[in-house]
Order: structure tokens, then C-alpha cells, then sequence
């Protein structure tokens, strides 16, 4: 696979997650700790039988211990603090800490062997995240920062550096398989399960729709959406994948603004001037270190 296809193929991940507010909020009343199992669970399992009907169950058992513990780690880290964020802070502010994330991954893939961070990265980076920011501003600038939501924003900082750092790291560890997500999907189903039987009440979807949505959850944003963006980041081009992952919080507004659950506003058109223009600042960094 070219890096460019890579990169293509690691972006499909940006595109999955961009339903991923549109389906949860769907999924209700389904709590996030029992959301979480179900779609890592369906994740990993459709992992599990792409893996024997490609017989790569052997490519798994050579697979070091360390490396599973580290995808576990990440996948059930970041959305263990994420939830954890927005149940401590407002959830406008946490998530806009919160997506610092592709910034950081950004800034830490100068640290790669064979890696050159441009000040064109930085910049795409930067304008990115401004557009992201412009999508949750209105609600900031209404309730601002309040000291008594400190320890959420610090949760949705390390959830930002838990993500990135994730996603720089899985860059070194290229020659381990793809396959081994669906054992990261499954540790975390696990791990969810666990703390969910420990802290929330058991209640399942109520009606057609929201079973749907917990099933397209677990295929598609919590599923194959890990697969796509391992690919991505171990073979593609990291830091405009990066930028481009700002793509992600407008993208979503969109779908929620389709299904009629979020308005449009003019500062949406702002917000994605910013962020395509981002990409392209990006975009063209990436090109000039090429040359």
C-alpha cells in the first residue's frame, strides 16, 4: 500500500466518527460504560472472523504481550477519561480540551525517525483546531471555565495526550499486525464491561432505532474505524492526517444538523474555512518535504 493510500485509508476513520455523536445519541438510554462493551465487543468480534477467514490467528500469537497491553490501554484509556471528562465538565469545554488531540499528534510526530515537522504543519494544525474550537465556542463563551470543573479539564487533557500519544507510538510499532486491534476492540469490551457492572445500572436500548445504533456503533465508529486509523497511522502520512482529523468535529455537526438535532449557524461556514484551509497549509508542508 502507497502512503497516499494509506493516508486515504486512515482518513475513512475521520469520516466514521463523524456519526459518532448522531448514533449515540440514538443509542439512548443505553449508559457509556455499557455502550462502550457492546460496540468494542462487535468491533472486535467482526476483527476475530476477518482475521480466521484471512488465517492470520498465527500473525496474533506472535504479537508480544506489551503491544496488547498498550492497544488496550489506549483504546479503553481515552474513552474511559473522555467519559469521565464530560461527566466532571461541562461537555462544550471538555471536548474542545479533548480535541487537542490532533494537534499533539502533530507536534509529536517531529519525534518520528524519518519524520520532518515543517512550520506549515504546525500552522495547518493551529488553524485546524481554531475551526474546531469555533464549532463548541458558543457554550464556552457562555459559562466560560468555571474552577469547579478543573479536574474534568485536566481528564480531557490526558484524554488528548492518551490519544495521541497512542497514535504516534502505533507509528513504531508498524510491523505489528492490523489484526491485532480486534484484541485491543476486545480487552477494552472487557475492561468497559468491568468498570460499567462497578459504577452504572444495566439498561438496554428501548426501541428498533436504537439497536441500530448501537450495532453501526460498534461497526463503524468503534469498529472499523480503529482498524482503518491503525493503517493510517503506520503507513501514511501522520501529520496531515492530523490536520485532517480536525475534519471530524464539523463533519459531525453536520450530521446532527441533517438529522435535525443541532442548527446551522454562520459560524459553522467559518469553522470549516478554517479547517479545510488547515488541511491545505498542511497539505502543502507535506508536499515541500517530499521535494
Amino acid at each position: 500500500m502507497t502512503r497516499s493510500a494509506a493516508t486515504a485509508t486512515g482518513f475513512a476513520a475521520v469520516l466514521l466518527w463523524a456519526l459518532l455523536a448522531v448514533l449515540t445519541v440514538a443509542s439512548a438510554p443505553v449508559p457509556p460504560l455499557q455502550l462502550n462493551a457492546i460496540c468494542f465487543a462487535i468491533g472486535g468480534g467482526v476483527g476475530v472472523i476477518w482475521v480466521l477467514l484471512t488465517g492470520g490467528l498465527a500473525q496474533l500469537a506472535r504479537v508480544p504481550l506489551p503491544v496488547y497491553a498498550f492497544g488496550i490501554a489506549g483504546l479503553f484509556g481515552y474513552h474511559a477519561l473522555y467519559f469521565a471528562a464530560l461527566r466532571m465538565a461541562p461537555p462544550a469545554q471538555a471536548g474542545l480540551i479533548a480535541y487537542l488531540w490532533p494537534l499533539l499528534i502533530v507536534l509529536f510526530s517531529g519525534l518520528l525517525p524519518g519524520e520532518r515537522l515543517r512550520a506549515g504543519h504546525i500552522l495547518g494544525a493551529l488553524t485546524g483546531f481554531a475551526g474546531a474550537a469555533l464549532i463548541v465556542l458558543g457554550p464556552v463563551l457562555r459559562t466560560g471555565f468555571g474552577g469547579a470543573a478543573l479536574p474534568g479539564y485536566g481528564l480531557a487533557f490526558l484524554c488528548a495526550l492518551t490519544w495521541s500519544s497512542y497514535s504516534v507510538i502505533s507509528r513504531r510499532l508498524g510491523r505489528v499486525p492490523t489484526a491485532a486491534v480486534a484484541v485491543f476492540c476486545l480487552g477494552t469490551a472487557a475492561l468497559s464491561a468491568l468498570l460499567h457492572v462497578a459504577v452504572e445500572p444495566t439498561v438496554w436500548p428501548t426501541t428498533s432505532a436504537g439497536w441500530f445504533a448501537v450495532i453501526a456503533l460498534g461497526l463503524g465508529p468503534v469498529g472499523l474505524a480503529f482498524y482503518v486509523w491503525d493503517i493510517g497511522v503506520k503507513k501514511g502520512d501522520i501529520q496531515l492526517l492530523g490536520v485532517a482529523s480536525y475534519a471530524a468535529p464539523l463533519l459531525s455537526t453536520l450530521v446532527l444538523i441533517g438529522a435535525g438535532i443541532a442548527p446551522a449557524t454562520p459560524r459553522l461556514l467559518v469553522a470549516a474555512a478554517l479547517i479545510t484551509g488547515g488541511a491545505a497549509v498542511a497539505a502543502r508542508a507535506t508536499g515541500r518535504t517530499r521535494a
